[in-house]
């Protein structure tokens, strides 16, 4: 019996100085705002990649709304109310996969860049749903498109899609 206290005397300071250590470590934590601002623009250089790639399938999920991608039309039951919800003018109707894959197809064409950069980003404000515009300098054709914005919205899910580009600056 002493000798089991004699060593908990002995161990006392090694115990004490291990459970200090974890207190004299810096650790940087990532704040919740701090990486929804990089969020959006991981969205918008993921997009621009498919885009050059032409994986179409890739780019409608990177596409969409604040209810979700392009590319989840919500099957036949879904698309069903969806559509008797568009002739009372609540929502717009589904989208087949072929217009779809058209509709990102028509993107891809614009947007086939040689190289890109982000340039700006700020969050865009009177919006029902969280939403960012990244502006983005482009190498289009040899040509240098500055200052592209993407609108990128966040779904109540939490994650960022391109909702909208300005394709006709890229046309210009």
């Amino acid at each position: 019996m002493v000798m089991i206290g004699q060593v908990l005397k002995r161990s006392l300071p090694f115990v004490t100085l291990f459970l200090a250590l974890p207190g004299c470590t810096t650790t940087r934590v990532i704040q919740g705002g701090e990486m929804a601002a990089v969020a959006p623009m991981l969205s918008v250089e993921r997009f621009l990649k498919v885009t050059n790639e032409r994986d179409l399938h890739s780019m409608a999920s990177i596409f969409g709304t604040a209810d979700g991608p392009i590319i989840e039309t919500g099957g036949a039951f879904g698309c069903a109310f969806k559509k008797m919800g568009s002739w009372i003018g609540l929502g717009d109707p589904c989208q087949t996969l072929q217009e779809v894959e058209l509709r990102m197809d028509a993107i891809a064409n614009i947007l086939r860049y040689e190289d890109y950069t982000i340039a700006s980003d700020a969050p865009v404000p009177g919006r029902q749903h969280p939403t960012t515009r990244i502006g983005v300098n482009l190498v289009v054709n040899g040509r240098e498109v500055t200052d592209v914005p993407f609108l990128v919205v966040q779904t109540d899910g939490g994650r960022w899609l391109v909702e909208e580009i300005d394709l006709e600056k890229v046309m210009r």
